[in-house]
């Protein structure tokens, strides 16, 4: 018999620390006026004593925890993150030994923005094909890649960590889905670049590693080539859409370009910046919390990524 796969568990976790716009405004020129009205970001969560694979761990904990779960039962891990721990070993590794996973294989991608939306596709694709149960997690802690005194980029980001757990189904759950990347655009954001050092290396690079954006290549690509994305998916059922959490003007201006009440595009920024590949799964464990969308329902929703690579995404799929 075929099988499918289906979200069953929805986990988030936020480091304790909040620093609010006014207090971002302390260290440099900003307010939280402008920001806010720029961007409808007025907080954020920033570790203190943290990193991105403590992160992602409390959310394992927490969807274990939630669904019953025994962490011998799951057949994968996958984390989405574009700031991990180290190059090796992999985040999805730290969170595997962690909590104990020991049937569990474990990688981690990296798409940015569009990185849970991949990972999910991934794993949704690895239920499909035999295995019973799966986490995926989206997890950053962009705190460490920023220019604190670049006020063009301190003030949009965030860190945290959101997952889900993938079941098998003998109903189908996932309808539809978009995958695509321009690696030609690539340098609108970049992050991390690491110099090459070696006694033997004869290139001159400028070593860039804080997170480096072209807002405006930025917010014409999530207006039109993420738009056209979008719409490729959509179906007139749908309740709601979950998009990458970067800013509250560009969600506004795509709802208008694809004709879908703007109530049905939830948000979260307000209280999380841009948290890249943490945004989605944050936002949908928040709704699932709230109660806007209630797991077993059917409710359709499409989750969409766009960001760093460049990388865009959207799924179409029933909870």
């Amino acid at each position: 018999m075929e099988q499918y796969a289906k979200i069953i568990c929805t986990g988030r976790y936020v480091p304790n620390n909040v620093v609010t716009n006014d207090q971002l405004s302390e260290k440099m020129e900003t307010s939280d006026e402008w920001i806010a009205s720029r961007t409808g970001i007025r907080e954020r969560h920033i570790t203190t004593d943290e990193n991105t694979s403590d992160l992602c761990t409390q959310v394992a904990k927490k969807l274990l925890e939630k669904s019953g779960r025994l962490p011998e039962e799951l057949d994968f891990v996958i984390v989405a993150t574009m700031t991990p721990d180290y190059g090796t070993p992999s985040v999805a590794c730290q969170v595997q030994g962690n909590i104990k996973a020991e049937n569990a294989f474990a990688f981690d991608i990296s798409a940015a923005c569009t990185g849970f939306v991949y990972a999910l596709s991934i794993g949704e694709k690895f239920i499909r094909t035999g295995k019973k149960l799966g986490m995926i997690i989206g997890g950053e802690t962009l705190s460490k890649v920023i220019d604190w005194e670049d006020r063009r980029t301190a003030v949009l980001f965030g860190d945290g960590a959101g997952g889900v757990l993938l079941e098998a189904s003998d109903e189908q759950h996932f309808f539809a889905e978009n995958l695509q990347a321009d690696g030609q655009r690539g340098h609108s954001l970049t992050s991390g670049f690491i110099k090459n050092e070696n006694p033997y290396f004869k290139g001159n690079q400028e070593e860039t590693f804080y997170l480096q954006m072209d807002g405006r290549s930025i917010y014409d690509f999530s207006l039109n080539t993420v738009t056209k994305n979008i719409s490729s998916v959509l179906s007139d059922d749908v309740d709601y859409l979950l998009l990458h959490q970067a800013n509250k003007r560009i969600i506004e201006k795509i709802a208008k370009k694809v004709n879908v009440p703007r109530e049905k595009f939830l948000t979260n920024m307000e209280q999380n910046g841009n948290t890249s590949a943490a945004s989605i799964p944050l936002l949908l464990d928040e709704s699932v919390e709230s109660g806007i969308l209630k797991l077993g329902t059917n409710q359709k929703i499409v989750l969409t990524g766009y960001g760093g690579g460049l990388t865009w995404g959207s799924i179409l799929l029933s909870l």
